[in-house]
């Protein structure tokens, strides 16, 4: 059970940085439209609600904190489907269908972050018809889905 807490733990924290910096490049360095300090105060937004915007390195640590958090969630997520079926270990013990299945796991990942589980927040979610959608999608498939699955796959099924 060590093993998979390291991993566990090991993949969030990976997906936790590969999607900050995703977010951050995206927002701050390509579209210009924010800055790092907002673009984890935006994370905050969630719980705060606009509030967040005012609140300095605390809202931002807030949503730091919450970025992480999700993304070791996820893993758990990932890590508890492996556990409940021999067929998924079995389809992803090869490296190209891992690849593919945590492709497909980070899209998953976007599609309920945006259309479940912001909703339920103090958050906007993305429009499904916006660019921004698809950017996102595809973004999750490489830093959400792709690390997951690699650093998770089954070695001996």
């Amino acid at each position: 059970m060590g093993n998979a807490v390291t991993k566990i733990l090991t993949a969030g924290m990976l997906v936790g940085i590969l999607d900050g910096l995703f977010a951050v490049v995206l927002y701050v360095v390509v579209l210009k439209l924010s800055t790092p300090l907002r673009v984890f105060q935006g994370i905050a937004a969630a719980v705060l609600g606009r509030e967040s915007f005012q609140g300095g390195l605390a809202t931002a640590a807030l949503g730091l904190v919450l970025h992480f958090t999700v993304a070791h969630a996820w893993a758990v997520v990932y890590f508890l489907a492996l556990q409940s079926s021999a067929a998924v270990r079995r389809l992803v013990q090869a490296p190209a269908r891992s690849v593919a299945a945590g492709m497909l796991f980070g899209a998953l990942v976007w599609v309920v972050m945006d259309l479940v589980v912001l909703p339920l927040t103090r958050s906007r979610p993305t429009p499904v018809a916006s660019s921004m959608f698809l950017n996102m999608l595809i973004g999750h498939m490489f830093v959400v889905g792709l690390p997951i699955a690699l650093v998770l796959r089954p070695r001996n099924v």
